[in-house]
């Protein structure tokens, strides 16, 4: 995974992707992601199963209502288009994580089509230097046990696993966190599926 990340205002680019915020006219393609039963089941209680176009409609009224940073901190809801392409690959976040919201989660979810090419990964870094450039000290990734994709991720952002825990949505989690100094310190190998 490259360690190439531009940031020019809201949004974030890499090799292969751009992250951005979200329009209107991206409402069909995260349908394609978060009305696939695959990836929502992930996701509750923190974002429930979207069932059709008006209801994603509706979500992305609300998350483009809630700009970036407006927290106070450098969080937000990304799109993370695929550059060579154009297509929606998938969402990126970085939110206050409940109950108290000191923690900063750093989420991600692709669409089917876009999985195992390490697309995640480089959202997941992509977003860290963003948070990182914006006075953040540590992220943290929340990944249900099972959920083997999203351990893989955080894995290969470079996130180190810290406990499992129920601080968070009152579920089980394993908990991953990134601090600063520890942002491209190492190139992990791609796993064999992503190459």
């Amino acid at each position: 995974m490259s360690h190439e990340v531009t940031i020019v205002g809201s949004t974030i680019s890499t090799p292969r992707l751009r992250l951005r915020p979200w329009h209107q006219a991206d409402a069909a393609e995260a349908l394609d992601i978060y009305g696939s039963t695959e990836i929502s089941r992930w996701l509750a209680p923190a974002m429930d199963r979207v069932d059709d176009l008006d209801q994603m409609r509706a979500v992305i009224n609300r998350w483009i209502a809630a700009p970036l940073g407006s927290e106070g901190r450098p969080s937000g809801r990304w799109v993370i288009e695929e550059t060579e392409s154009g297509r929606v690959a998938g969402s990126g976040q970085i939110l206050p994580l409940p109950p108290e919201g000191d923690d900063l989660e750093l989420g991600y979810q692709l669409a089917p089509w876009a999985w195992g090419r390490g697309l995640a990964a480089e959202a997941g870094h992509a977003l860290a230097h963003y948070a990182f450039s914006n006075g953040e000290e540590e992220v943290f990734a929340v990944v249900r046990p099972k959920n083997d994709r999203g351990t893989r991720a955080a894995r290969r952002i470079g996130m180190e696993w810290v406990g499992e825990t129920e601080k968070y949505y009152e579920l089980r989690l394993q908990v991953f966190r990134l601090r600063k100094g520890d942002l491209d310190t190492s190139s992990p190998e791609p796993d064999p599926v992503e190459r």
